[in-house]
């Protein structure tokens, strides 16, 4: 048993990365990767309302009829959207403000109802909370590293939580692309490029 949560974790993490491998998802995670905080608090929102959702909605499959299971499946992801919405629009209100409509938007993301569709609804409770913590984890170390490069070099300085991380000096000249539209896609497909050629040397 443990071997198979770890397995549906790890999947979830590197061979169906949402982001990476299955491209689902992709318009929040490119709008919101130009900050590094903002990877953090979207992933963490992200992975709380999935995590939930799947044991919920796994919890209850053998009783939902097919022919209102997605109608179900909404509601379901829709209350955890909206805790985790009224959570950080009262204790991270500057983070919300970036954010903005891409937290109440988590209800109809393509990974969370696809992970509801293809995976919670047809396995247990354990391995359904397994694939969302893979799932979450997939998709944060996605927006991190985005986050990372894209704010680091865009504006020469990485800062969180009102915290100056690392900065490159006053000589770099940051290119400001990095953190507009044209630096999220250039930042994912180098993503991309270095995830296809670490498994490519690893299958020879």
């Amino acid at each position: 048993m443990f071997t198979q949560l770890w397995h549906d974790i790890k999947n979830g993490i590197v061979a169906e990365n949402p982001l990476l491998r299955l491209m689902i998802g992709l318009c929040s995670a490119l709008a919101v990767s130009n900050k590094f905080e903002n990877g953090i608090f979207m992933g963490i929102a992200f992975t709380f309302v999935l995590f939930f959702s799947n044991i919920i909605i796994s919890s209850i499959r053998r009783i939902t009829p097919d022919n209102i299971r997605i109608p179900v499946f909404i509601v379901i992801i829709a209350s955890f959207v909206t805790i985790i919405d009224l959570v950080m629009r009262a204790y991270f209100p500057s983070v919300y403000d970036r954010l903005g409509v891409w937290i109440p938007l988590i209800v109809v993301n393509c990974i969370i109802l696809g992970r509801a569709e293809a995976f919670a609804s047809k396995n247990t409770i354990l391995r359904s909370a397994a694939d969302g913590i893979g799932m979450g984890i997939g998709y944060t170390l996605v927006l991190l590293i985005m986050g990372f490069i894209r704010e680091l070099l865009g504006t020469g300085k990485l800062i969180a939580f009102d915290k100056v991380l690392i900065s490159l000096g006053p000589v770099f000249e940051p290119p400001r692309i990095m953190v507009m539209f044209p630096g999220a896609f250039l930042t994912f497909g180098f993503l991309i490029a270095i995830l296809n050629k670490i498994q490519g040397k690893e299958g020879h």
